[in-house]
């Protein structure tokens, strides 16, 4: 850990959740310049709204690493205490950490869904797509939307990235553009419209109590990756398709596609879902692919038979996809690259969001 402390100068942004200031670090100047202005994200479920002029602790780990995703600095406490913001939940996340906070779960015994969810354990048939990476939730969404913009579209986010839905902007966006319905936070993740303690009771509440027509579930930004066949957060996906099984949905296996990527292992169908889809899940998926695409169809096919269980390939057209996915209501970006750099990696996210669509028409 390694920590600053500063001055808020000025407010930059705001959505719901979370505001982003700028704030001067004495610590972090260098030769030449006195203070040095960073961007600091603080939660505002946790730390209520910090005052301009205000004395603040950040936490700047990541940003002195230059990571990616999370390399900003975050304000971990104030001067000037904020006010206490009781949830009236017994339920705890982020638990025995300094931020560890009582949130009221969906599956709890206070819960007015408790008894729903005590007796609760199909999903009727609902399908429910799987993703590795957090940035194919507006492909995935669009792609469902194209043809069936009536469809109510729940997110469950788990607890392999973000632990804070509020890190996500494009949640927020695509929750105010009305291409979510309801949002679910599951495991240690934190901060959607719903709490639930796993999984399972995350995806039987998308279905019973935000009524989802598809549930969509997706880690939060910030993936891990180690370039080992198994040290990645993402390996998940294999044990959320078991889930979607078990309780009877219909697991849709979103491939992790690249026409771009510099490594070797995520170009055409990544290891990532070669790993997660083909040795990890125990229970059998649909793997949509673009259907002009034969070489994605040759791997998902060669994925499929080595596969412990009997995955089936899905030929997905793909009429009017790219026009949806340049409509999204959030800039679409995939480790740094977009549309028109990675097409692929997007079109393969809306071709599973399709073929979602088209199974929810049978579900209910």
């Amino acid at each position: 850990m390694q920590w600053r402390t500063g001055t808020v100068v000025s407010r930059t942004r705001s959505w719901p959740g979370a505001v982003e200031f700028v704030v001067d670090v004495p610590d972090l100047a260098g030769p030449g310049t006195e203070t040095v202005a960073v961007a600091a994200l603080a939660y505002t479920g946790l730390l209520g709204e910090p005052e301009i002029g205000e004395q603040v602790v950040l936490n700047v780990g990541a940003l002195l690493r230059g990571l990616g995703t999370g390399g900003l600095a975050f304000i971990v406490s104030r001067a000037d205490l904020p006010p206490d913001l009781p949830s009236g939940g017994h339920i705890v996340k982020a638990r025995y950490t300094p931020l560890q906070q009582m949130l009221f779960a969906v599956d709890e015994q206070d819960s007015p869904h408790h008894g729903i969810l005590a007796e609760a354990d199909d999903l009727g048939g609902m399908p429910v797509v799987v993703a590795d990476l957090h940035s194919a939730l507006p492909a995935v969404l669009a792609g469902a939307r194209c043809d069936r913009p009536d469809l109510r579209l729940a997110y469950v986010m788990t607890d392999g990235g973000a632990l804070p839905l509020a890190f996500s902007r494009a949640v927020a966006a695509l929750a105010e553009a009305g291409w979510i319905a309801g949002t679910v936070t599951v495991g240690q993740a934190f901060g959607g419209d719903l709490e639930a303690v796993s999984l399972h009771t995350g995806l039987l509440a998308a279905r019973h109590v935000l009524d989802a027509d598809i549930a969509v579930v997706i880690q939060g930004p910030g993936n891990v990756g180690t370039g080992t066949r198994w040290g990645f957060s993402g390996v998940a996906c294999g044990e959320a398709v078991n889930a979607a099984a078990v309780l009877g949905g219909q697991p849709v296996a979103a491939l992790r596609v690249s026409d771009a990527d510099p490594r070797a292992r995520h170009r055409g169908i990544s290891h990532h879902s070669r790993t997660a889809y083909g040795t990890v899940a125990l229970a059998p998926a649909d793997l949509p692919v673009p259907a002009d695409r034969a070489d994605l169809i040759a791997q998902a096919a060669d994925l499929a038979e080595s596969a412990a269980v009997a995955h089936r390939v899905v030929d997905v057209t793909t009429d009017g996809l790219l026009e949806a996915l340049r409509r999204a209501p959030v800039r679409l970006s995939t480790m740094g690259r977009g549309l028109d750099e990675d097409e692929a990696a997007f079109l393969t996210g809306a071709v599973a969001g399709r073929h979602a669509a088209r199974l929810a028409a049978h579900s209910r």
